[in-house]
């Protein structure tokens, strides 16, 4: 059922919310040690509220790699759900499952750039930056390898600021209402991130763009 739904929504020409998803404080087992995440989101029925600095009632416990104005809400893309699925068969597959609020059906990195605006629901956002990611994710696909295998398939999902807020709720269409052609896509500056040598004019240039958060203009300035 889970990727019957996945291929009739694929079918569909515009991007769409598929699951707004919310998650609590979760005390988990690393290393032999205990922390804390919200990586633990799930599906809900109701719509969330999109905040400027964060989703209302979703837990976040770092502030200093999630929420704030660049980093208030995390979409992942419904279409990389299947290769995700291959990689690891037997987990309890959701959607959520990588932390976001909004999964959504269309989302391509490859063709979403820094900057661009999309019109949600009641919201209006802007693309940050790609997710970064951390070790949690290791803990939530039950892999020591995950983190490692997250960044080589470059399917990072994207971070936005909030521009106007309101309420998303699942079936909600995403349009693009304002598109920055100058900037990198998000899959660009993933791609900067993580293979530094070969692209430093690049993230000269990335460096340089307004629209992009400034943790992840941070991160670049350490590469050159």
């Amino acid at each position: 059922m889970f990727l019957a739904n996945l291929a009739l929504t694929n079918k569909l020409k515009c991007m769409k919310v598929i699951s707004t998803n919310i998650g609590e404080r979760k005390k988990v087992k690393w290393k032999d040690k205990e922390v804390y995440t919200g990586i633990y989101k799930y599906p809900t029925n109701k719509p969330i509220t999109l905040g400027i600095t964060d989703v209302e009632n979703d837990f976040v416990e770092d502030r200093r790699y999630h929420g704030g104005n660049d980093k208030a809400c995390y979409l992942y893309s419904a279409d990389h759900y299947a290769f995700w699925k291959a990689e690891y068969p037997n987990l309890d597959w959701q959607w959520g499952m990588f932390g976001e609020n909004l999964t959504i059906q269309g989302l391509d990195e490859d063709n979403i750039n820094i900057g661009d605006v999309l019109k949600i629901g009641d919201t209006e956002v802007q693309v940050t930056q790609p997710r970064q990611p951390c070790f949690k994710l290791n803990i939530r696909l039950e892999d020591n390898q995950a983190l490692k295998r997250f960044i080589q398939a470059e399917k990072p999902g994207i971070y936005v600021r909030v521009l106007k807020t309101g309420k998303i709720k699942s079936g909600d269409t995403v349009e693009t209402i304002r598109k920055f052609n100058n900037n990198p896509s998000v899959n660009k500056i993933y791609h900067f991130l993580y293979n530094p040598k070969e692209n430093i004019e690049g993230i000269k240039k990335a460096i340089e763009i307004p629209e992009l958060a400034e943790s992840c203009r941070n991160d670049l300035k350490k590469l050159v």
